[in-house]
C-alpha cells in the first residue's frame, strides 16, 4: 500500500482541520518511515524476489518492529501521547492515534500474508490484493483521489505557493504509486531502504503545501 495511506491522511486533514497535512502525513506514513531505518541496522529483512506478487518484488520476510500489530498499536499510543503532550487537543491527538493504527489495515488489504500479528507469534495475515496487479493499481488511485477531491474542495490557497505545491505534491505521488506497478526490481535492499527515508521528503512537502492553503468550511 502507498497511495492509501496518503488518502488517510487527507481525509484525517479533513474530518480535523486543525492537525497539519504534514503531521498526517507522518502518522500515517511512520511505520514506512520506521522501517528502511531498521533494514539499514539488519533489525528487520526484506528480499527482492521478482514474481513474489504480481505487483511488487519484494518479500517481507521479518519487520515485527515497523509492521507487527501489536508493535503498531505501541507506535500508535506513543504517536498520540506525544501529539496530546505538545499541543493539549485530545481530539486531535485521537486522530493520529488513528492514523498510525490505520497503516497496518490498509497494508493487510493488500500484502500477501506476511503482517505479523506481533513479534513473539509466526502468525501472519494479508488479504492479497497485491496478487492481482490492475484491481490492486485502479483501487489505490480511486481510494487516494476521494479524500483528495474533498480536502481541495475544502480548503483555499492563500498564495501561488499554495496551489503550486498541493497540486505539484499530487500529482508526484500519483506518479510514485505508478511508478511503483510498472519499475524494474531495486537493484539492492540499501537501495529500498534510500528510498523508503526519501519519503521523509514527502512528510516536509506536505507541512509546506498546507501552511499555504486555508480551510473554507
Amino acid at each position: 500500500m502507498f497511495l492509501g495511506h496518503f488518502a488517510a491522511a487527507y481525509a484525517a486533514k479533513k474530518i480535523q482541520p486543525d492537525i497539519s497535512l504534514g503531521s498526517c502525513f507522518f502518522a500515517a506514513q511512520w511505520l514506512d518511515l520506521l522501517w528502511p531505518l531498521l533494514l539499514l541496522t539488519g533489525t528487520e529483512r526484506v528480499l527482492i524476489e521478482p514474481g513474489n506478487s504480481a505487483s511488487t518484488p519484494l518479500h517481507f520476510v521479518e519487520y515485527p518492529i515497523s509492521h507487527s500489530l501489536l508493535a503498531v498499536a505501541g507506535w500508535a499510543v506513543a504517536a498520540g501521547m506525544l501529539y496530546y503532550l505538545f499541543t493539549r487537543k485530545g481530539r486531535s491527538a485521537l486522530v493520529i492515534v488513528a492514523l498510525v493504527l490505520s497503516h497496518w489495515f490498509l497494508d493487510l488489504l493488500v500484502h500477501v500474508p506476511d503482517l505479523p500479528i506481533s513479534p513473539f507469534t509466526d502468525t501472519k495475515l494479508g488479504l492479497g490484493l497485491w496478487n492481482y496487479k490492475y484491481p490492486w493499481l485502479i483501487a489505490e488511485i480511486l481510494i487516494f483521489l476521494i479524500p483528495v477531491y474533498l480536502y481541495m474542495r475544502s480548503t483555499r490557497s492563500l498564495n501561488k505557493t499554495g496551489t503550486m505545491a498541493s497540486w505539484s505534491l499530487i500529482i508526484f505521488l500519483l506518479i510514485i504509486q505508478v511508478m511503483n506497478a510498472f519499475s524494474p526490481p531495486p537493484p539492492s535492499v540499501n537501495a529500498i531502504a534510500v528510498m523508503g527515508l526519501s519519503q521523509w521528503l514527502l512528510v516536509a512537502w506536505a507541512y509546506w503545501s498546507d501552511r499555504n492553503r486555508r480551510f473554507v468550511k
